[in-house]
């Protein structure tokens, strides 16, 4: 469903270990209404998974989805880069039908 590059892997468990190990810690992986092309993603370091989550464990990392993220997540390949223009995490989403000059938002 949703793959990490190595160098994703490692930035998330380096959150996770800055965040602590309370629960059952893990990366909330979501899609949310809005941004520039109608939905965005989220990720977030959380305690524990809600109710309705499913659960992955993705090379290690435990990923939290819910059920309306899950549907357009499906072959979803997360990375983090560092460039000239900065860091951070991208998304290779072959749901998306389009997306954003920033990459963070996309259409479906």
């Amino acid at each position: 469903m949703v793959t990490l590059t190595r160098t994703a892997t490692e930035k998330v468990q380096d959150f996770i270990q800055e965040h602590g190990s309370e629960g059952q810690v893990g990366l909330r992986v979501a899609v949310l209404p809005g941004g520039c092309s109608g939905f965005q993603y989220g990720l977030n370091i959380e305690d524990n998974p809600e109710a309705d989550d499913e659960v992955l464990d993705v090379g290690g990392v435990r990923l939290f989805v819910d059920p309306f993220s899950a549907q357009y997540l499906a072959g979803i390949e997360i990375d983090y880069v560092t460039s000239m223009m900065g860091q951070g995490f991208t998304f290779k989403n072959p749901n998306a039908s389009g997306g954003c000059g920033c990459g963070s938002s996309f259409t479906v």
